[in-house]
């Protein structure tokens, strides 16, 4: 039986920052990769100044643009299956709208993903029980950094996978990506020491987003990907800026672009060797 992994983020962009040198490495070795994103992302911040017409407040046709974006970074990756939760209407639109921050207006819509009820959930579970993957990886209860798109996103998931079980399908082990608060005071330090030739500045968040070293499970080293990635970053140009070796947010606070990337096992049991991390998402799975 072939390794399948799926992937649950919740906007175009989330998937290449967080996971996508993990995607170009399984990808590469053969592994059925799925990406499933909940919105497109509607509500961002646009970087590019030629694009700023299809803001929320204007035509509101990033989500629609920001699809395009998503497939041109899967084909940097090497991700052929890329699903939007719900599907599209005739007009390229999403059946569930990016939410915005916790806080904004887009909150309150009612096609926002974050009110989204059972019927994602069921949408979920149909592709779950379709794809049959042994792993997959989302957000863990924070939603990482608190949006509530990757809130709900961790929420759907972790009960469509208990759904597709008493379908037919149990799911081996479910993810959350992670980002260690150790490495990401590594690149604040770095940045800061760059001083004026830093490509963007440091940051000053207490890194209430980041999870500390001892609470990760797993580490995939996908160095050998990380071109890859960074292809992926610049194919997302309207929300994400790469130079060099960094990339960098709306907030212009800069994150260094590197092929580890880190996992906490929340379902299942990662396959730890004495202190060390586990190495591989698909260790310890019958096939």
């Amino acid at each position: 039986m072939s390794r399948r992994l799926l992937l649950v983020h919740a906007h175009p962009d989330d998937e290449s920052i967080n996971t996508g040198a993990t995607m170009a490495k399984y990808a590469a070795e053969g592994v059925a990769v799925t990406l499933v994103t909940c919105t497109l992302g509607d509500e961002g911040e646009i970087l590019l100044a030629d694009q700023a017409h299809r803001a929320a407040d204007r035509e509101d046709s990033l989500g629609v643009y920001r699809f395009g974006e998503l497939t041109r970074a899967m084909a940097a990756l090497g991700v052929a299956d890329v699903r939007v939760l719900g599907g599209m209407d005739a007009d390229g639109r999403a059946r569930w709208r990016d939410s915005g921050m916790a806080g904004t207006g887009g909150n309150g819509r009612a096609d926002a993903f974050a009110n989204a009820g059972s019927d994602a959930v069921d949408a979920l579970v149909e592709i779950l029980l379709e794809v049959r993957p042994q792993v997959v990886v989302t957000y863990d209860s924070r939603g990482g950094y608190g949006h509530p798109d990757h809130i709900q996103a961790h929420r759907i998931t972790h009960a469509a996978v208990a759904a597709a079980a008493g379908a037919g399908w149990r799911v081996s082990k479910v993810y959350s990506c992670a980002r260690v608060l150790e490495v990401e005071q590594e690149d604040r330090d770095r940045l800061a020491a760059l001083g004026g030739q830093a490509p963007f500045r440091a940051g000053e968040d207490d890194f209430f987003w980041a999870v500390p070293q001892w609470a990760v499970t797993t580490v995939i080293g996908a160095e050998a990907w990380v071109e890859q990635k960074s292809a992926a970053l610049r194919a997302h140009a309207t929300q994400v800026s790469v130079a060099d070796q960094w990339y960098a947010l709306s907030d212009g606070v800069g994150a260094a672009l590197r092929g580890a990337e880190w996992f906490t096992c929340e379902t299942g049991m990662p396959q730890r060797v004495a202190s060390a991390l586990e190495t591989d998402l698909f260790a310890g799975v019958e096939l």
